[in-house]
């Protein structure tokens, strides 16, 4: 019986769902969310390191961390909303604090790691993608 509950199949999946639900919730609490509530001070003077604008710049780096975490979190789209967080994380490690000592960009590295590796497995069986794609099989099977 034991072995059934910790089985490598089930492992996998709860620890797909940890490397969802930790990493996201920390990247929309340390670092979305804080941006979000100061959005007017940072509108004109947030960093641009593509060219776009500042404020462009905000939208963007906003819209990852607060909404492409949140669909991760919830397993919904997550190989496409990984993938702009895996981008903002490379730009803020490899142009933002390109200069900067390897303890600077460190985090945004092992942030873009993780969801690097969303983007290639997907969510896993504890998600709303997996209860999408279950609904849609039942739907052609009918």
């Amino acid at each position: 019986m034991l072995k059934a509950i910790f089985s490598r199949e089930r492992a996998l999946h709860l620890s797909l769902l940890w490397l969802r639900v930790v990493p996201s919730l920390v990247m929309i609490t340390a670092h979305g969310w804080p941006k979000l509530m100061r959005v007017e001070r940072l509108w004109e003077r947030f960093p641009d390191p593509l060219g776009i604008g500042s404020s462009a710049s905000l939208v963007c780096a906003l819209g990852a961390e607060v909404g492409c975490a949140a669909l991760i979190i919830v397993g919904l789209y997550t190989r496409f909303a990984a993938i702009p967080l895996a981008f903002t994380m490379g730009v803020a490690a490899f142009m933002v604090h390109g200069d900067d000592p390897w303890s600077k960009k460190e985090l945004a590295v092992i942030y873009m790691v993780v969801f690097l590796a969303l983007a290639l497995t997907g969510a896993g069986r504890y998600s709303l993608d997996d209860w999408r794609a279950k609904r849609r099989l039942r739907k052609v099977q009918k």
